[in-house]
């Protein structure tokens, strides 16, 4: 007779014992027990029909579960502003007040008084004292959304004038066109794809415009034989100027000499600034909408922007980054490719220590997230084998390199200095060659 212990069905931890583990009870407080307890009876069923080991079950319930919040990711990828890892990371002063903020405030609350107040004030009057040159501002949810609002309250069943190089496409398929035709407003092409000129934008300037729109291309560069009129030769035309700089550079940066900034833009003439606050801003997403105060007043009153206005968390964020301008994209963009070899080295240093063999070599960094295209910014790089990429990304935590000739390159650029411990705790967490 056989010894039925020798089967492995009864070696399958039972339901409780499992839901009672700190992990699954931990993913249980915030996704729902009912939810832990069917991922934990499919791994048992697996483990029953000999697909899994009985000592595997906890961890293949856990594996089926999706995450209860985005994962934080160590960005050594060199992007700055990687739209796919979320663009601008937060400075530890924008972080806390959002923190602050998760509870009751008093977003739309005079303390003083006890009335009502206008939303955000805080926030707009450190974004108004940060830009002098407009007369007043507003904040949306993002920087399409303040196009958006823009064109709806300003050329509703009119014309916005735009050059046909500057039809830009916006992201996962999303092209300008679309998005202001969607308001209602007409679109009035002028000029090529590569030339356009004042009198092509004067010749078609009549009572049916709305306002012209100039869009910086902030993803791509057009070079040889172009031309584009600046926004001061626009300004002249007699109707409101729109410019979309995309990127949020609220003043001029000498390492970008071509990316426009907000306050050079309406020293220049614009009527009207859109901007996106996760960019070279620095921020929390958000769209920022600078310039005239009549058209700023239009576009708050518009029924529109009350379905576009951001929540507390950014607005308290907001206020945050632009009272503690050194935010995490301003450092590396700044930071000196002579302290990243120095880091770098000191890794492949530490990793040697402990058997693991790197090179540190050079490397380009780029702005990305749409702006500053074709500035190259040089760094410095941990070079490993390009078996590590995949394992470094599904780590505790993820860490995202690039792959470039068959090694795995991890750029330092975007990770502040304490963040290299755990760098070379996640390389060492993978399996040696040995």
């Amino acid at each position: 007779m056989g010894d039925g212990r020798a089967d492995p069905r009864r070696r399958v931890p039972r339901t409780d014992a499992l839901l009672a583990e700190p992990r699954l009870a931990a993913a249980a407080a915030t996704l729902g027990r009912d939810r832990v307890k069917a991922a934990v009876r499919r791994a048992q069923d697996r483990a029953r029909r000999g697909e899994i080991d009985p000592d595997e079950v906890r961890d293949a319930a856990l594996a089926a579960l999706p995450s209860a919040a985005p994962r934080a990711v160590l960005n050594a990828t060199g992007v700055l502003l990687h739209t796919n890892l979320g663009r601008a990371a937060l400075s530890d002063a924008a972080v806390a007040a959002v923190v602050a903020a998760s509870g009751h405030t008093d977003v739309e609350l005079d303390l003083h008084t006890g009335r009502r107040a206008r939303r955000g004030r805080d926030a707009l009057a450190a974004l108004a004292a940060a830009v002098p040159a407009a007369e007043a501002v507003h904040v949306v949810n993002n920087g399409a959304a303040a196009l958006v609002l823009a064109a709806t309250a300003l050329a509703a069943d009119a014309e916005i004038v735009v050059s046909r190089g500057e039809l830009v496409e916006i992201g996962d398929g999303f092209r300008l066109p679309d998005l202001l035709t969607s308001t209602g407003a007409r679109l009035r092409e002028v000029g090529t794809t590569n030339r356009s000129t004042l009198a092509d934008y004067a010749a078609v300037i009549g009572p049916r415009t709305g306002f012209v729109l100039k869009v910086h291309p902030g993803n791509f560069r057009v070079t040889g034989f172009t031309s584009a009129v600046p926004v001061r030769r626009l300004a002249g035309l007699g109707v409101p100027v729109v410019v979309d700089i995309g990127s949020g550079l609220l003043a001029p940066d000498p390492l970008l000499p071509a990316e426009p900034d907000a306050a050079s833009t309406l020293t220049a003439g614009a009527s009207l600034v859109t901007a996106s606050g996760d960019k070279l801003f620095g921020g929390p997403q958000a769209g920022l909408l600078l310039g005239a105060a009549g058209l700023v007043e239009r576009l708050r009153r518009h029924p529109l922007a009350r379905a576009l206005r951001v929540d507390k968390l950014t607005l308290a964020a907001l206020a945050a980054t632009l009272g503690d301008p050194v935010t995490p994209t301003r450092s590396a963009l700044h930071v000196d490719p002579a302290v990243l070899r120095a880091r770098t080295e000191r890794l492949r240093d530490a990793l040697a220590a402990d058997g693991r063999k790197a090179e540190v070599v050079p490397s380009v960094a780029v702005v990305g997230g749409g702006g500053a295209p074709g500035v190259e910014l040089d760094s410095w790089a941990l070079s490993l084998p390009e078996r590590y990429a995949a394992a470094l990304r599904v780590g505790d935590p993820p860490v995202l390199g690039r792959v470039a000739r068959g090694r795995l390159l991890l750029d330092l650029r975007c990770l502040p200095q304490h963040a290299d411990e755990l760098l070379r705790a996640a390389v060492l967490a993978v399996p040696g060659d040995d």
